[in-house]
């Protein structure tokens, strides 16, 4: 199950995403990886990508491209000014940006972030302007007196107005990500910001928390911060009770303007980071989370649910406590039959179906996922999994899902889905 930051990346559809990065991705188990880790988690993934990664490295994984940055510090960079004397007065060469933008060095990032922070001393700095190849971004050791911290900054673009761009700043259901609070909320001058207060575990093994800012503007300038209560993401121990910002200081850093214009001298794009919001051909009308719901059967309650388009989840209950079900409906999946589907039954009319039973999350005690996974001819594919727990980071909660296999598989296969339907 996730790890953190919700992300990977990745596009806003998972079957994109799938093969964009599946040639640097390795997974002793494809198909389960695809079956049942991705059909869960969109929201997770969300919030993972936006994460800016703490550690000596300073790794940041920026949230707009899926672009893991390995920055090993400032280089060197001829552009590049020392922090008194500001940004460089260098044209930058975006066709976005206007004639008078400046760029800024990684320098000039780390300044601006200080200004913004309570008074402390820092450690570990690395960041990266807007001359180098990988989108601006930030991280220092933040230390006010109470305990070191990891602080990041990452700064992009997004499509506005795109299902991508609302989805940064969409709180995430807490059948996924725990967490201890969220809010989302539309400022005065149209900008979506998120708060989060959440951990870097989803399964809360260790303390780790990890705090989050995500503000989206009208012209699609995203600005992620991060925060936790310990100097590194991971693998470091707890410094202090919670991280050093304050949702009234995170929002303060996220809204400065600073990082506006630092957006706005990024280059342009080669192409838009997020494709058309028109449902791809073969998706059947309506939301999958609908459909859903009329092919349950008998006996069943549903408590909680979400998603939207081809993504979807329930909490069902059948009176022996909550079952989590989710279904990813993905067309034009023709290309990997070979990979999850080379054992599957063939039917009659060309449809591939299989199913399987595999364990949970990872330190979630007990859970189970049943899945039914089928492909038509045409290339839609149709993935439904249902769960003993009624969020997949909990520990069971009933023996087995509500849902049979063979329920399961009568969901997929179930002419709803298909094109036109």
């Amino acid at each position: 199950m996730p790890e953190n930051q919700h992300t990977d990346l990745f596009e806003d559809r998972f079957a994109t995403a799938l093969r964009d990065t599946g040639h640097t991705f390795r997974t002793d188990d494809p198909a389960a990886l695809v079956t049942g880790g991705r059909v869960r988690g969109r929201r997770a993934q969300l919030l993972r990508r936006t994460a800016v990664l703490g550690g000596a490295a300073g790794v940041a994984l920026v949230g707009v491209g899926g672009a893991l940055l390995l920055p090993g510090g400032t280089h060197d960079d001829p552009r590049r000014t020392s922090a008194a004397a500001g940004p460089a007065r260098t044209a930058s060469p975006s066709a976005s940006a206007s004639p008078a933008a400046v760029s800024f060095t990684g320098d000039d990032i780390l300044r601006s972030l200080k200004e913004l922070l309570p008074k402390g001393t820092y450690s570990e700095e690395a960041a990266e302007g807007t001359g180098s190849m990988m989108p601006p971004h930030a991280h220092v050791v933040f230390d006010d007196g109470k305990g070191a911290a990891a602080i990041g900054l990452s700064l992009n673009r997004v499509e506005p107005g795109s299902e991508q761009a609302r989805q940064v700043t969409t709180c995430p259901d807490k059948a996924f990500v725990d967490h201890d609070g969220c809010t989302s909320t539309r400022l005065p001058d149209g900008s979506r910001l998120m708060l989060f207060r959440g951990y870097e575990y989803p399964d809360r093994r260790v303390d780790t928390k990890r705090w989050t800012a995500e503000l989206v503007t009208p012209k699609g300038q995203h600005v992620s911060l991060s925060e936790w209560n310990a100097p590194a993401e991971k693998d470091a121990p707890v410094s202090r009770p919670q991280p050093p910002l304050s949702e009234a200081q995170m929002k303060k850093v996220v809204t400065a303007g600073v990082w506006r214009r630092v957006v706005d001298a990024m280059p342009a794009s080669p192409k838009p980071s997020v494709t058309s919001e028109a449902p791809p051909q073969g998706v059947p009308a309506g939301s999958a989370g609908d459909t859903l719901v009329s092919l349950l059967p008998d006996g069943l309650t549903v408590t909680d649910r979400g998603g939207e388009g081809d993504y979807a989840f329930l909490v069902v209950d059948d009176g022996q406590g909550g079952s989590l079900v989710q279904i990813n409906v993905q067309p034009g999946m023709s290309d990997v039959a070979g990979q999850l589907f080379g054992d599957a039954e063939k039917l009659p009319d060309g449809r591939l179906v299989t199913t399987r039973k595999s364990p949970g999350e990872k330190g979630a005690e007990g859970v189970v996922m049943w899945t039914a996974d089928t492909l038509r001819p045409d290339g839609l594919r149709v993935v439904v999994s249902a769960f003993n727990t009624p969020a997949q980071h909990q520990d069971a909660t009933r023996d087995a899902p509500a849902l049979t296999l063979t329920q399961l598989r009568e969901i997929a296969l179930s002419s709803k889905w298909d094109a036109g339907a």
